[in-house]
């Protein structure tokens, strides 16, 4: 049974998610869920809904820190029905408590992420480690943009949102690029035939910049001190 509770603070513009409690194996979890609508086109690493596409909404989901189950895909779209959302959308995971998120705005821009750091390193590593594609990421970021980009300015938003993390962790105190699992979700207005589509999104672009800000913002928040 999920629960819906009120949100911890007010929301304002694009951006605003409800939370969401459940119980499961005796468990008390929680859930930030993001209702955009339709008129939206997302990028993510998501294992629920990513790539690139039209999506109506976002799903970043508390599990356990021992999680096990080996269709992360499926349970995300349980707990999205469970959440009464239909259509595509995009489902994230994370062992980290999602009630603690950093939200940030700039210029339009809103950003909003969740951070837990207990396994984190540098990706570049000398050792190489097996991958586990199926882990719960533990830093989530989902940044929602009031413009439309094209293909190229999505892919080049990502590489911005993931910069802009890494700045934050370092501004935070933290010795990282983050951790083995993380993920992002970039969402950008569906273009429209008389509306501007964006062909940038690097750090020195207009919104590119505006998303890098925001980003930092919102990670700095939510990270715990080091």
């Amino acid at each position: 049974m999920t629960a819906v509770l009120p949100p911890p603070r007010p929301a304002t513009g694009l951006l605003t998610v409800q939370q969401l409690a459940r119980l499961e194996d005796g468990e008390r979890l929680h859930s930030l869920l993001w209702r955009a609508g339709d008129g939206w086109r997302m990028i993510s690493s998501a294992v629920l809904g990513g790539g690139v596409g039209e999506r109506s909404w976002v799903l970043n989901t508390q599990v356990s820190h021992g999680y096990r189950r080996t269709d992360p895909d499926r349970h995300l779209a349980e707990l999205a029905l469970h959440a009464d959302v239909r259509g595509e959308g995009v489902g994230l995971m994370t062992a980290a408590d999602v009630q603690r998120y950093g939200h940030a705005v700039d210029g339009g821009v809103e950003a909003i992420a969740t951070a837990g750091l207990g396994v984190r390193g540098w990706a570049a590593s000398p050792q190489e480690d097996t991958a586990v594609a199926v882990a719960p990421g533990t830093i989530n970021i989902v940044v929602a943009l009031p413009v439309a980009l094209t293909d190229a300015a999505l892919v080049n938003a990502v590489a911005t949102a993931t910069e802009a993390k890494v700045q934050a962790l370092l501004d935070a105190g933290y010795d990282c690029s983050g951790t083995p699992t993380d993920a992002v979700c970039v969402a950008a207005r569906a273009p429209r035939a008389d509306g501007e589509v964006h062909a940038f999104a690097g750090p020195r672009s207009l919104w590119g910049a505006r998303l890098a800000r925001a980003v930092h913002g919102a990670v700095r928040a939510a990270c715990p001190p080091p």
